[in-house]
Parts: C-alpha cells; structure tokens; sequence
C-alpha cells in the first residue's frame, strides 16, 4: 500500500494569465514550455547573480500553473514574482488556504519524472526529479482525505518521507540550500532535472551556465552515511582542515555540503571525513 505524507512546509501559489508561460519562461531555471497536463516540472528562481532564491514544482491545473514551494517563503516568492510582472498580463495569487501538499511514496504510478494527471479538482505527478521519491499532489483541502483514500493511500508521518528523500540526496530548501549563497550546480539541479541548458535566458542564467561548462564547482551536497552521532550543522573535517558541513539528517543518513576536492582525496586515500565524533562515508546523488 502507498503512503500520503502531508507535508504542512510546503504552500501553493497559482500563476495565471494569458501570459503566464512567457512570463515565467524568462524568469525561472527551468524550461516552462515542458508544462502540459501530462507533465510538471522541477526549477528555481535565482538572484541575477544566480544564487538560489526559491526552488518549487509547477503543475498545470486549468488555465492556472499551481507552483508547490515553501510555505513560509511564499510571500516573498509572491512579492518576487510581482516585481518582475511589470506590464505582463499574469495573475498571481496565494492558494495555501485552498489546496494541500502531498509525498506519494511508492504509489503504483507512471516511473516517468513528472508525468501528471488531473484527478478531483487537484493534480499528482510522478516528483519530477526523481521516481525514486515516489510522487506529489496538490489537493483541494476539503476533499483531499477522500481522493488519497480511493487511490489506496495510507497516512503517513513526515518522518518516512525525509527518510526517502535523504537516501536518494535531494535537497531540501530549508534544511540544505542557503539562499542568496547556493549555486544550482552545487545543490545537484542538473542531475534532479531543476534547470534547462537549452532554453535561453532566465534570470541567473549566465552564472549556471558558466560553472558547468567551466566545470569550476568547487563544493556539492552529497547524500552520507553517518557511523556515530551527528547533528545539522555540525563541520565536517578531513583530518585538521574543514571539508564542509552536515545539513539534513534522517536516521544513520544525511546529506552534506562538501568540497569536492576534499571528498576525493579522502576517496584516494581510504580514510572517512569526520563529523564531530562520527565519521561519514560520502555516496553520489543518485536520482
């Protein structure tokens, strides 16, 4: 049986207008014209600088693209968003109040990132980064119970989805990602389907591009696991020099940012990076 994790973190935030997707086309990481009612995607917002600002999924739904993003960073999304309307005929509005967010773990659907489907006045996609995180909803509130029901999902705590989403090494926006600081590169958007190098400008785009196609990323989040006691926000070592620092934990595994040339010496010479009193064996994201 599939299990549905309220995740109360997260908010919705509806972009409509006939100018919705050329808006959002210029503005975001990834490439907006993928949106259909088959298919949501995974992207962020960036500073022109390119340093990440809001990360979200975007769902069409009518003749509205419902963004699931952080709850308690959704007005300054919104103020953002405002911002950069100008003149274009968009509408954007907080839709919390009316809709839910869900993790589907293991629902029984389509293995495709990001396939979606319309279902009782909501929507569920296959998580566009990875099958291996099982899917997401927006839900009307009211009636989101009974559709989770009829799918043949069980409640679940919050726990087994954080359990999951560490395992695989995707990143979480309040727990992993510093914002105005992280680069896409460095929170793994490219390999969890976050950003298009095929679609033309978008605010932040020159920085992105540049560190991969100059391959000058210096630090990454790795998924780890820990032997020993550790907790967010402990530095991470190798030998007496810093090498990174613990960001999410669930269970014996986490995830950390670290200095990819310190992972790779520590690699070569067979000895485990340290955390406090606990030593981390680093694995690769693996969507």
């Amino acid at each position: 049986m599939g299990q549905a994790v309220l995740l109360e973190e997260r908010g919705v935030l509806a972009v409509g207008g006939p100018q919705r997707r050329e808006f959002l086309q210029g503005l975001i990481s990834n490439d907006v014209e993928k949106i259909a009612p088959s298919h949501a995607i995974y992207a962020a917002l960036l500073t022109p600088q390119g340093k990440f600002l809001f990360e979200f999924f975007i769902a069409g739904l009518g003749d509205v693209l419902l963004f699931d993003t952080d709850r308690d960073r959704l007005p300054d999304l919104h103020k953002r968003l405002m911002m950069y309307k100008l003149r274009s005929d968009v509408t954007i509005a907080d839709r919390s109040a009316d809709f839910a967010v869900y993790a589907l773990l293991d629902p029984g659907l389509d293995d495709a990132p990001g396939q979606a489907l319309a279902v009782d006045g909501g929507v569920i996609f296959t998580d566009p980064r990875s099958a291996r995180l099982g899917a997401r909803a927006m839900l009307p509130r009211d009636t989101a119970a009974a559709t989770l029901g009829r799918l043949g999902l069980g409640a679940a705590p919050f726990e087994a989805y954080e359990a999951r989403r560490i395992e695989v090494g995707a990143a979480d926006a309040r727990r992993d990602l510093e914002v105005d600081k992280t680069l896409l590169l460095e929170a793994n958007f490219d390999a969890f389907n976050g950003v298009s190098f095929s679609k033309g400008c978008y605010v932040g785009q020159e920085l992105t591009a540049r560190t991969k196609y100059r391959g000058n990323v210096r630090r990454k989040l790795y998924p780890v696991v820990i032997e020993g006691t550790a907790a967010p926000g402990t530095e991470v070592r190798l030998g007496d020099k810093p090498a990174g620092e613990v960001r999410s934990i669930a269970g014996n595994r986490g995830i950390a940012l670290l200095r990819i040339e310190d992972v790779e010496q520590a690699r070569e010479q067979g000895v485990p990076l340290a955390a406090g009193s606990a030593t981390l064996r680093v694995e690769s994201p693996s969507p």
